[in-house]
């Protein structure tokens, strides 16, 4: 027996009035935090998948019984106020994060994930759903997929507005990935009370990224939807003009936290008289700041410049990125994971590893602006103990390698910026990953390049900007496959 029709994609302008960025579960969750928008309503069933080379990203629409998650004052705001006492712990001074890193990170190996809610929200709408379908009998779902509060729910009215959902995958484990959107798909079928090929009808798959092209057929054949392939610049921009729109997202250091967290001691030109001391600052109009000069960090490193219609050109890049602190780590040190580096590099000093200008001039060399704790050469004092290897611990080592890294993005960063007459200067990309060593890094270079006058922001969702873009896009109309 068929079961109630479902609705295809169309072309959508989401309503993002009152959108809230919702608390964190875990550690896990610190950046893939969900949002609610309470006032967007139509049937989206729809998964963007963003595949690069280290991560694959997934986004996704639902809609819920139950109300989402609050927001805690510290997921939204940040903590302002504790900021100087947790600089030990800066990573702490992040807004995407509430806990360390080191509260036991998940390997996506073995990923996890809860699903808030159901794609399909019209087959709710209508009614068709059973309060008994809540509860399917499918043997072949996984029970990670069959946990959460709506299995437990005991009517089918859904709560006004939905989700949208962010989780993410090691492309290694790409298969992790497939098998998570495959449940996705079975326990809104379940949910809604259709039948599985109804619901496969329904969903199409916009993939975007390098790896749409390497996996295009393996997402087609076992998830048996349709897959369409989106260009990867146009799904960064779209995304980035979608996620500024949400308040709270976007957000900068203060000079003073920048200095407090990785350069303590000097001053910096400030662009206001009273900046905020300590605090990480939220943009406090949505709205997309165009033009603008997009750095996306993600294996490598892309630099597109937007223009103020929108029109971008990636202008520059670099191989040097997450993919080469990532790969240099993990032989140099017995990290394993990103966010095992990250843990690593907050416990290390730079100082013993890198030559330092206090180490060549003695003091501050103030004729150039070059303080004395400024890194003159990176793994510069390695040479000297060249016998003595094992004097380097791997925290030290994963410190400078940031610092070495983030420095030299930010620099061409910078420069770009110059060239293109642009101050307003975006960093996205799972580098970044909410941390504050790395973001007072790249925050630092923009602002003493600069001379004050340009300055980084950053995004609470920063690594999902290609994903989100491959949601947003109209995706209604018939579209050809974007040639490489």
């Amino acid at each position: 027996m068929s079961g109630p029709a479902l609705p295809g994609a169309k072309a959508i302008q989401v309503d993002t009035r009152g959108a809230v960025i919702l608390d964190e579960e875990s550690p896990d969750t610190r950046d893939s935090r969900g949002i609610y928008l309470p006032n967007y309503i139509e049937p989206v069933s729809h998964i963007a998948v963003d595949i690069g080379g280290s991560l694959a990203k997934v986004v996704y629409f639902t809609r819920s019984p139950e109300p989402p998650r609050s927001p805690s004052v510290a997921a939204t705001w940040g903590s302002s106020s504790s900021a100087a006492s947790d600089l030990s712990s800066p990573i702490s001074s992040s807004p995407p994060r509430d806990t360390p890193v080191s509260g036991s990170p998940t390997s996506n190996a073995k990923h996890s994930a809860k699903l808030n809610g159901a794609l399909t929200p019209a087959v709710l709408e209508n009614g068709h759903a059973s309060a008994s379908s809540a509860t399917p009998e499918y043997s072949y779902l996984d029970h990670r997929f069959l946990q959460g509060s709506l299995l437990r729910r005991a009517s089918v009215q859904h709560f006004p507005g939905g989700q949208l959902n962010f989780e993410r995958f090691e492309t290694e484990h790409i298969d992790v990935c497939v098998e998570f959107i495959q449940g996705l798909i079975e326990h809104s079928a379940a949910l809604n009370g259709v039948p599985i090929d109804d619901m496969r009808r329904s969903v199409k798959i916009m993939a975007t990224g390098g790896g749409a092209h390497r996996f295009y057929e393996l997402f087609g054949q076992e998830l048996c939807v349709e897959v369409r392939r989106e260009d990867e610049m146009e799904c960064l921009i779209e995304g980035l003009k979608f996620i500024t729109l949400i308040p709270d997202e976007v957000y900068y250091f203060s000079d003073e936290l920048i200095e407090a967290v990785s350069h303590p001691g000097g001053n910096l030109e400030r662009p206001s008289p009273n900046p905020p001391k300590y605090a990480v600052t939220f943009v406090q109009d949505p709205t997309p700041q165009l033009p603008c000069l997009l750095v996306n960090i993600g294996s490598g490193v892309s630099i597109i410049k937007v223009d103020e219609d929108g029109k971008y050109e990636r202008v520059s890049g670099t191989s040097l990125g997450g993919g080469t602190l990532w790969g240099l780590l993990s032989l140099l040190t017995p990290a394993t994971t990103f966010d095992e580096i990250l843990e690593l590099s907050e416990k290390g000093d730079n100082s013993k590893v890198d030559m330092l200008v206090g180490d060549i001039y003695g003091s501050d060399y103030s004729k150039l602006g070059l303080k004395s704790t400024m890194i003159a050469s990176s793994f510069g004092k390695v040479f000297k103990n060249r016998g003595q290897k094992g004097t380097f611990t791997p925290e030290d080592i994963s410190k400078s390698l940031l610092y070495a890294v983030s420095n030299n993005i930010g620099q061409i960063a910078y420069m770009n910026a110059e060239k293109y007459n642009l101050d307003r200067i975006y960093f996205g990309g799972f580098y970044i990953r909410g941390h504050a060593a790395t973001i007072s890094t790249l925050s630092y270079a923009i602002r003493f390049w600069s001379k004050g006058t340009k300055r980084a922001m950053f995004l609470r969702h920063e690594g999902f900007l290609g994903a989100i873009g491959a949601w947003i896009k109209n995706i209604g109309e018939e579209q050809e496959d974007v040639s490489m």
